[in-house]
């Protein structure tokens, strides 16, 4: 596509005035492919935001069928669709959202076992799995194959986002060099703390994709929403890092 179509420059309008984006950054966008993983309470919203914003493919990587205890944050589901897959009720609501959006959906979960399949022809990762072990095969894989990533994560009212720029920045694994004991799938969480961090993930991606403003590198987000306070804190690059470091 070189450039857009009257079609694209109607729906995408109110967002084509934003200074540095333009056609130039539409267009960028409408030629991408994001992977996100998952695509329940965080990583929905992102969906939903990377549809709205004309990303051209989605490949939505989450197992396992809708449950009623779902419903409080993953706001792409309704309760006519517990028992189904997740992920096609994802992709489905996408679509409706977005019917020029390529959605990919996937029933599984990142896993050691298939990481390299599912970053395999993506630009951009998005990870919003609860547990560590996807968080940290995603970010291994990722920074293998030289594929920006942007992990996002909450518990109960906090939550906390890094961006990792292969060879560039820190990675997910020079802030946990091993996964963190008895850390569960179910935790506290409000669908709002979800949203919030998933938006931020979402403009993250929209910046680095479209080239916009300034990457969250080196830099760990985080926010308490009990008394809405944020805070960036400096990640070191470690030499010693298994998945970054200077030996590997």
């Amino acid at each position: 596509m070189a450039a857009l179509e009257d079609e694209d420059r109607l729906r995408y309008a109110w967002q084509l005035d934003i200074a540095g984006f333009g056609e130039a950054g539409q267009l960028r966008l409408l030629q991408a492919t994001v992977l996100i993983t998952r695509a329940g309470g965080v990583g929905g919203c992102v969906a939903y935001q990377l549809a709205a914003a004309g990303v051209g493919r989605l490949r939505l990587a989450h197992g396992g069928p809708l449950r009623l205890d779902d419903l409080n944050r993953q706001l792409l589901m309704s309760q006519a669709g517990i028992g189904r897959p997740r992920v096609e009720l994802a992709a489905e609501r996408l679509h409706a959202l977005n019917p020029h959006v390529r959605i990919e959906p996937i029933a599984a979960n990142a896993s050691p076992e298939n990481v390299a399949q599912l970053l395999d022809g993506v630009d951009l990762v998005v990870s919003c799995a609860p547990l560590f072990a996807e968080r940290l095969a995603l970010n291994q894989e990722a920074v293998r194959r030289g594929i920006p990533l942007i992990d996002c994560a909450m518990y109960e009212l906090e939550f906390q986002m890094l961006t990792v720029l292969p060879r560039r920045s820190a990675c997910l694994a020079c802030l946990y060099p091993e996964e963190p004991p008895a850390w569960r799938r179910r935790f506290p969480v409000f669908g709002a703390v979800a949203g919030t961090v998933g938006c931020l993930g979402a403009m993250e991606a929209i910046k680095l994709l479209a080239g916009l403003g300034e990457p969250l590198m080196n830099r760990l987000l985080l926010g308490d929403l009990r008394d809405m306070s944020f805070r960036r804190v400096g990640v070191e690059r470690r030499p010693d890092c298994a998945v970054c470091g200077a030996a590997v």
